[in-house]
């Protein structure tokens, strides 16, 4: 159920991989995604499983509706039953209100200031890491008090750029923009690695404590891969502070 988990200075960063749910193929089992086509009540058990695992209250767990650009928003609550606004990044100051992102090859980023009391989770697929929103999380941060020198960074099982085949001029594109998103396919094509694109991102902005999950979704059967499987389920990245 849950891939990773870590713990530093207070802040807690965790990874969801496919199992331990109750949802039926081909979203089996853990899917924590409420808009891919999966049951309703099958996604809130699963919410429910998932958050009880890592200690969470479920009502007190944020989420956001993605669509791969570089909004992000500050709470101080869960929605309860307000809609859930179109961002791909959710800031925070309240202790204890877990952050979570939804990926399925995209990038789930989760950052940490313990000593400011400040949490992240960012959803870095190409368009929104090209777009800028790892950045735009990290600025969010800084408004409430978090220093880049001091965040803490965690990004969760994606797609690897061995694998993340696209058109040569899109990667020309996006490098551009990034130049260490530049990648090829372990079968010789032209490829961009999102996850080398947002830690190059982070290091520019000075956060230095970093690091990436060896998990490529597309070459694990263990976690959900939208590239592999198109009709499939969601993992998720969570984050909070004690």
């Amino acid at each position: 159920m849950i891939g990773q988990r870590e713990t530093v200075s207070g802040a807690h960063f965790a990874f969801t991989d496919r199992w331990g749910g109750v949802s039926a193929v081909p979203y089996e089992e853990l899917n924590l995604g409420g808009a891919v086509g999966d049951d309703a009540d099958a996604v809130r058990t699963n919410r429910e499983l998932a958050a009880k695992s890592l200690g969470i209250d479920p009502a007190r767990v944020v989420w956001m509706n993605q669509v791969h650009g570089a909004e992000a928003a500050v709470v101080s609550e869960a929605w309860g039953d307000r809609p859930v606004p179109r961002v791909d990044a959710v800031v925070t100051a309240e202790r204890g209100l877990a952050l979570a992102v939804l990926t399925a090859d995209c990038t789930p980023v989760l950052l940490a200031d313990p000593v400011a009391n400040v949490v992240a989770a960012a959803h870095a697929g190409r368009p929104g890491m090209v777009a800028g929103v790892v950045p735009a999380a990290v600025r969010a941060m800084t408004e409430l008090g978090a220093e880049p020198g001091r965040i803490i960074a965690r990004t969760g099982p994606a797609v690897c750029g061995r694998c993340y085949e696209v058109p040569d001029a899109m990667r020309a594109e996006v490098a551009a923009v990034e130049p260490a998103a530049h990648a090829e396919t372990s079968w010789g094509t032209p490829a961009v690695d999102v996850t080398a694109g947002v830690h190059a991102q982070l290091d520019r902005l000075g956060v230095r404590d970093r690091e990436q999950s060896p998990v490529c979704t597309l070459e694990s059967r263990d976690h959900f891969s939208y590239r592999r499987e198109r009709t499939t389920g969601r993992l998720a990245g969570y984050v909070w502070l004690d």
